[in-house]
């Protein structure tokens, strides 16, 4: 069974990484979708107060008790915040992220009392409840513009590939609930798959936001789709001969090292108006700490099976 410690440093670390992401889903669906759909533009902006909320919760009970991790924040997040802001007139609370980066660790061992472990065990019903709505937001998103319906400026793979990423936190959160000792190498085997799906697609949404001039950046961008399109392929036919996870581990760890740094060299581009695309800053930012994200999950996989 997780011991209170275990439960309490996954369920924050966790909760920094998603409700993040979650709460820029939906400033990215806001900002996608036109002013017709004003009642939709309003809902993803109601997602956006309600994670952001959630997120300072988390914040405040992290401090003292986990570092800031890479997943979490990088240094060009607050300034793609501005940036992204000014661009689209969406407001984006950046005091929030101004907070998030004091966090540090550590107290003393008292630090897991048990008013912190009901506290946490909370934060993740809350959590819960709030990606299963935004969840259901994003299916019925997709589903009117498959069905012409409605019309946005995110590819209908993006919103079910935030749709996917909100399924994925929630059953995390679920297991976490549960206190269920983690068995790595089912782990591996489940996240490893989900997240080189996550890479390569990532790499299909830089290919298509880039100006058709980025010649070198679009072929980079499509050698990495294709990469990790094969190294997903891999990672399940590891599900069925496990001797295999290693090899994939290391292969998905090499590759996503380079991912890291492409993402974040664009990251810095789009900040400098250096390269011609129709991405936000922020959104290269997102797609950079979610690589951050699988790297350490690799790491700890490549140290432990």
């Amino acid at each position: 069974m997780l011991s209170d410690q275990g439960f309490v440093i996954q369920s924050l670390n966790i909760n920094l990484f998603f409700l993040r992401i979650m709460k820029e889903h939906a400033f990215f669906l806001e900002t996608s979708i036109l002013e017709k759909n004003a009642d939709l533009q309003q809902e993803a902006r109601n997602f956006q107060e309600i994670f952001s909320d959630l997120l300072v919760r988390t914040i405040n009970l992290a401090r003292g008790v986990v570092d800031l991790r890479p997943d979490a924040l990088t240094e060009h997040t607050l300034d793609a915040e501005k940036m992204s802001e000014r661009l689209t007139g969406v407001p984006i609370d950046t005091s929030i992220t101004r907070l998030e980066m004091e966090l540090s660790c550590c107290r003393d061992d008292n630090q897991f009392d048990q008013s912190l472990v009901e506290d946490i065990f909370e934060l993740n019903c809350n959590a819960i409840e709030a990606t299963k709505a935004i969840c259901a937001f994003k299916s019925n998103a997709l589903k009117a513009v498959l069905e012409c319906k409605l019309y946005t400026t995110a590819y209908p793979l993006l919103i079910d590939h935030i749709r996917r990423e909100a399924k994925l936190f929630m059953s995390l959160l679920v297991e976490l609930q549960k206190r269920e000792d983690i068995d790595i190498i089912e782990d591996a085997l489940n996240q490893e798959p989900f997240w080189n799906r996550i890479m390569a697609e990532h790499s299909k949404f830089l290919r298509g936001l880039l100006d058709p001039t980025e010649d070198n950046l679009i072929e980079t961008a499509n050698d990495f789709a294709n990469e990790f399109d094969e190294l997903r392929r891999e990672a399940l036919a590891a599900s069925d001969r496990a001797c295999m996870l290693q090899n994939v581990t290391e292969d998905s760890l090499e590759a996503t090292r380079r991912l890291r740094n492409f993402k974040d060299q664009a990251t810095e581009g789009l900040l400098a108006c250096e390269i011609s695309s129709i991405a936000l800053p922020l959104l290269a930012d997102h797609i950079l700490r979610e690589a951050n994200h699988y790297l350490i999950l690799l790491h700890k996989y490549d140290a432990n099976i």
